[in-house]
């Protein structure tokens, strides 16, 4: 078996691990990029509005400022997120931005002088100050007081990923792509590398290096439904959750974005929205400001998504050959600001479904697009109980979204996470020695060839791809925008079952290395668990927060549920296990959102009690220390001076 050494291994070649690697090279370290396809058909490329960052270079900007940008993330996340988290991120993603455009991403600017835009759905005029014209401007997004969301017309993610891989190519960083990682090289809760096996050819190696970053993603695509590519279907957590000690964070939080175009379900950007698009129902009648007065159509994504299904159910939607449907109104925007700064968004109506968005409504519904949960890390992006194991982006419950992720603040997440981890990551790799334990590799190499033998020769009778189907299936009916005690026990109870029949898969093509059958029966029992812990966390999660919304408990409880669900599963049983542990330090206290409605049953117990109880229950829980303290770059109450105008 062929071993291949580097000083990190980074699996993953989207922005958050390319950006990590970037910082690692950087540091004089040998880094190594896994990828499943060539680095720019990541679905990092797919991302269409912007990255969120408190620039306040725009006259709707004015005033923004890092700590507005974290109140609005903390009320976004329905306090389910780390402050402390949010705080990094709020903080570092200005630099970020700017970073980037000093790579060369080509971000749409200030424009001085009077601009026609719509705001709240209604044309308006706004003059932008000539002294900024030329800085990275900004356009509206969902749940946000200002603009600030950074934008290269709704092509972002393919602007920033093209010119981060440049930076990877200018920099020497060799990324092996088509290649899958299969297991975790570990021992006495220390990882060393990976166990890969190559699309090409079928060939099996491992990565030994000093430190594993996982950077794969989301698993949107075990949905029926879903804005994710194909390649999205959990293999990062899967190696995590797979060692048995590595949690799982919060899998049952899961973002249904409110416009998927029908039928093809591909993501029309929330950018729309922002720059003025409406959601009409069959009449053709507005109905956001009905249920959301003061955000419309720009509430939270959970929110919005909400409220197009009530409304759907009170009988107001779109009867279509493809389901129920609403409609998306772009016509007001015009067919210069379509073909210029939601070209993407033109081309994919046009192209995909037919449809002319200059003169038609396009049609959409609420999919599933965004993984909330993930491979449990502390502020430093370590994964807990696994020294050497780093993770971060979407596959990552790092954990600023908490049950509800803003728009822009995703894709932002990417290279913010990237420059902050990736340092963490280069410090822990400089101090740490290689451990070439051939025979350990052997062994979890040995585990993988068994596994391939015994799905091609063994005499298994279920079909990879039906229950694929059907765990699809499952997931978006009873674990979707709405969940309900019956519903959830229900897809419990089949998706148990669907994990104990992953066991007897058969494959029935022979190809040792291009196999897209073999590849799938490789991640289908991860799937499968997956998709059992979502649905089990939301059956036990009894509470709506954020995306997690439960008609038989419309409550959000901070007395119970101001907590994160962890999950490990350990190889050879039977059932997972469940623990919870606080979702960090409180500095803004719990509070109303400001849309969305709902009522919330109070905390028993003070926020400086509770604050006691952070870092023993994270520690018990397998958090490892981080570098600086819990609670250092949390200023305490510093939202308090902005909300005060003392700032």
């Amino acid at each position: 078996m062929r071993i291949i050494n580097s000083d990190v291994l980074v699996i993953g070649a989207g922005l958050a691990g390319e950006r990590t690697a970037i910082a690692c090279a950087k540091r004089g370290l040998d880094v190594t990029i896994l990828s499943l396809v060539p680095p720019r058909r990541s679905h990092s490329s797919a991302a269409q509005g912007g990255m969120q960052a408190a620039l306040a270079n725009t006259v709707m900007g004015e005033g923004d400022t890092p700590t507005v940008h974290w109140l609005d993330t903390v009320k976004g996340s329905d306090w389910g997120c780390d402050q402390e988290v949010a705080r990094i991120f709020a903080d570092n993603a200005p630099i970020a931005m700017r970073e980037m455009a000093h790579f060369g991403v080509p971000w749409n600017r200030v424009k001085g002088g009077k601009q026609q835009v719509f705001i709240k759905g209604k044309k308006a005029e706004i003059e932008e100050d000539f002294a900024n014209e030329g800085l990275i401007t900004s356009r509206a997004f969902g749940g946000t007081a200002k603009w600030r969301t950074c934008y290269t017309a709704d092509g972002t993610g393919h602007t920033v990923l093209y010119t981060m891989d440049n930076m990877v190519l200018q920099l020497g960083i060799p990324v092996h792509d088509r290649m899958e990682a299969l297991r975790l090289i570990h021992k006495d809760n220390r990882c060393i590398g990976a166990i890969v096996r190559s699309l090409r050819d079928g060939e099996i190696m491992a990565y030994i290096a000093k430190a594993t970053v996982i950077a794969t993603g989301g698993y949107g695509r075990i949905y029926g439904e879903s804005t994710n590519a194909v390649i999205n279907e959990g293999t990062g957590s899967w190696l995590a959750l797979q060692t048995g000690v590595v949690p799982l964070g919060n899998m049952e939080a899961v973002q249904v974005h409110p416009t998927g175009i029908v039928p093809t379900d591909i993501l029309i950007t929330e950018g729309c929205r922002g720059d003025g698009g409406l959601l009409l129902d069959v009449d053709e009648y507005r109905f956001m400001p009905d249920y959301e007065p003061e955000k419309m159509e720009l509430a939270s994504r959970d929110v919005v998504s909400r409220r197009m299904k009530e409304h759907m159910l009170k009988g107001k939607g779109v009867q279509s050959a493809y389901g129920e449907h609403l409609w998306l109104d772009l016509r007001q925007l015009g067919e210069h600001h379509l073909t210029t700064k939601l070209r993407e968004v033109y081309d994919i109506c046009m192209y995909f479904i037919g449809v002319n968005p200059i003169t038609e409504l396009v049609p959409v519904r609420p999919t599933q697009h965004y993984s909330m949960g993930g491979i449990r890390v502390n502020k430093d992006g370590q994964a807990y109980n696994m020294e050497g194991l780093f993770a971060l982006g979407e596959v990552a419950c790092w954990d600023m979204h908490g049950f509800n992720r803003l728009g822009g603040n995703s894709l932002a997440e990417t290279v913010v996470a990237g420059m902050v981890v990736g340092k963490q990551v280069a410090a822990f790799a400089n101090k740490a020695e290689l451990n070439v334990e051939v025979t350990l590799a052997e062994e979890a190499a040995d585990l993988e060839r068994k596994k391939m033998d015994r799905l091609m020769n063994g005499d298994g009778q279920e079909n990879v791809y039906a229950l694929r189907d059907e765990i699809g299936r499952i997931l978006t009916k009873y674990v979707h925008i709405f969940r309900t005690g019956e519903g959830l026990q229900t897809a419990v109870n089949e998706l148990k079952i669907i994990v104990d029949r992953t066991k007897n898969v058969k494959v029935r093509t022979s190809a040792p290395g291009m196999n897209p059958e073999l590849s799938i029966a490789l991640r289908i029992e991860g799937m499968a668990k997956q998709a059992y812990v979502i649905a089990k966390g939301a059956l036990d999660r009894t509470e709506s927060r954020g995306a997690h919304s439960r008609e038989d408990y419309p409550a959000r409880d901070d007395k119970n549920w101001l907590n994160r669900t962890l999950v490990r599963w350990a190889e050879g049983e039977p059932d997972p296990v469940f623990d919870y542990e606080p979702v960090g330090l409180l500095d803004l206290p719990p509070g109303d959102r400001g849309y969305g409605g709902g009522h919330m049953i109070d905390m028993d117990i003070s926020v400086d009690e509770y604050n006691k109880q952070v870092d023993p229950g994270q520690t018990t829980n397998g958090r490892l220390q981080p570098a600086e303290p819990t609670g250092t770059k949390l200023p305490k109450e510093a939202w308090r001076a902005k909300l005060e105008g003392k700032e």
